[in-house]
């Protein structure tokens, strides 16, 4: 029998054998020796966080005992310091010789900074014989694209072309195209000929250029002069189809997904000529858009005009067609706007918002917000960013451009029919008294000017001199294609819907 000072007694069972098992469910005796107080102080001095944050538990015993161990480090680190006023002594190395010195700093970096005046040099002997002058290149090739407000010839003269051959190369192009139709941005890639003087100025050996998408034009001097070569390039017209979700900004969305500004803007100004672009899309509405494009087999490619506008609202399509007759390729990007609905197509002069928002205001009796009495309101507010633009809704006149009193700046245009509409609390004007506007034209910003208790635009509709609900008022004229016309809209239409998204047709 041992006592208890020298060893601890456990009971180990099967829950403690190592070998486990069911069989093993006999118990025996474990001794386990007792530790020592060496042990038991080293164990301690271990379970001790000596380094405690000193920004955490600020005044308790830890952050004390943290404390007592920095002061400690710091006076240990001054107590084997040197001194700050008492050098440490080290070896200095003997100076160079004069060669030694000579070849160290011929392979130093201080030849860069004294202008690579060092190093040991080969004299010249009797096989070198100093140039009077430098030899001129043969042949000197060149890049340069033109600028606006450039011209062939100026560029050429820049270039260092002699003016015999400045006068022919415009001669020969002006027989290709009018020289003012060069695009700018055009690059020219020419080589310069050798010379007789140095202050001669150089004839011009080659030159080319793509003056147009579809044909380049080389230029090259032979035994009998300057010729040129039309050389022509592929081109493929072809749609180009996008497609995506409306997301929080329509704009933007379009813009993410491709489309140029401009483009984008055509989109918005024909959808906003049927639906009401603040209140009837959300962000999961798929738009639908086909712009033509044009692609160089040289790899350029050339974005125009949109041509198809589409927009699914889920319980219904919007499905816009540009169209200008069957007798145009609409080139110059002009024609309406035809819903794409089979043999009837309508074109509505007014359905929407003249500006992208949502109304928060609208047409009747109601308390002025800065007046503080009950008022008719002529219009609807239409709420928006400030400086929003702002489309016209009707083809008319501007019978109202400036200031009027609590419509701040204000427009009015006045259409056919005796229908007229009006724009107010705008930040600035873009149309003048007297100017013709089409419907979906730019004609101002959005904004807070008059009697405004925030950015938005109101907007009035008036009939026969007396303002009407905007909401409730539309007018359309319908344009029925038939015959060959029908046959023509009917083939163009389903040529465009068989693009396929992101590829040519």
């Amino acid at each position: 029998m041992m006592s208890g000072d020298d060893y601890a007694v456990f009971l180990r069972n099967d829950q403690f054998d190592s070998a486990g098992g069911a069989a093993a469910r006999s118990s025996e005796l474990v001794l386990v020796p007792e530790p020592t107080r060496l042990d038991r102080m080293r164990h301690a001095i271990e379970a001790i966080d000596w380094t405690p944050d000193l920004g955490a538990r600020i005044g308790s015993r830890d952050w004390f005992r943290g404390a007592a161990t920095c002061t400690a480090l710091l006076c240990a680190t001054w107590a084997l310091s040197p001194g700050f006023a008492r050098p440490i002594a080290g070896e200095t190395p003997k100076a160079l010789s004069s060669t030694a010195w000579d070849n160290a700093r011929a392979q130093a970096i201080a030849p860069l900074a004294w202008g690579a005046d060092t190093g040991q040099r080969m004299a010249a002997n009797d096989l070198v014989r100093p140039l009077g002058e430098t030899p001129d290149r043969p042949h000197l090739p060149f890049s340069s694209a033109m600028s606006d407000g450039d011209s062939l010839a100026a560029l050429l003269r820049r270039a260092g072309a002699a003016k015999a051959d400045v006068a022919a190369i415009s001669d020969m192009v002006a027989n290709a195209l009018p020289l003012d139709e060069i695009r700018p941005g055009t690059r020219f890639d020419g080589v310069l000929g050798p010379r007789a003087h140095k202050s001669d100025p150089r004839p011009i050996e080659t030159l080319s250029f793509q003056p147009a998408f579809d044909f380049r034009l080389i230029i090259s001097r032979t035994a009998n002069g300057l010729s040129m070569q039309r050389q022509a390039i592929s081109v493929d017209d072809t749609p180009l189809r996008i497609q995506g979700l409306a997301g929080a900004s329509l704009y933007k969305s379009l813009r993410a997904a491709g489309v140029p500004s401009t483009a984008a803007a055509d989109y918005l100004k024909a959808m906003a000529t049927r639906i009401s672009l603040g209140s009837d899309v959300t962000a999961g509405d798929p738009f639908d858009i086909i712009l033509k494009q044009r692609r160089a087999a040289t790899g350029e490619v050339e974005i125009g005009d949109i041509v198809f506008a589409g927009l699914d609202l889920g319980g219904r399509k919007v499905q816009l067609v540009k169209w200008a007759g069957q007798d145009s390729d609409d080139e110059d990007g002009g024609g309406d706007w035809y819903d794409a609905n089979g043999g009837e197509t309508r074109r509505q002069g007014f359905v929407g918002l003249p500006v992208n928002g949502r109304v928060s205001s609208a047409f009747g009796m109601r308390m002025h917000p800065i007046l503080g009495y009950y008022r008719m309101h002529k219009g609807i507010d239409i709420a928006c960013p400030y400086g929003s633009p702002v489309y016209a809704v009707v083809d008319g006149t501007v019978n109202w451009a400036g200031y009027k009193g609590g419509y701040g700046n204000f427009i009015g245009i006045l259409g056919s029919g005796g229908v007229g509409t009006g724009y107010g609390h705008l930040s600035r004007i873009a149309v003048r008294n007297g100017e013709r506007v089409s419907r979906g034209e730019l004609v101002g910003y959005s904004g807070n000017s008059g009697l405004s208790t925030g950015p938005h635009l109101h907007f009035e509709v008036y009939r026969g001199g007396e303002t009407v609900n905007p909401r409730g008022f539309s007018f359309s004229t319908m344009a029925a294609l038939t015959g060959s016309a029908l046959r023509a809209f009917k083939a163009k239409v389903a040529d465009l819907l068989a693009v396929r998204p992101g590829t040519a047709r």
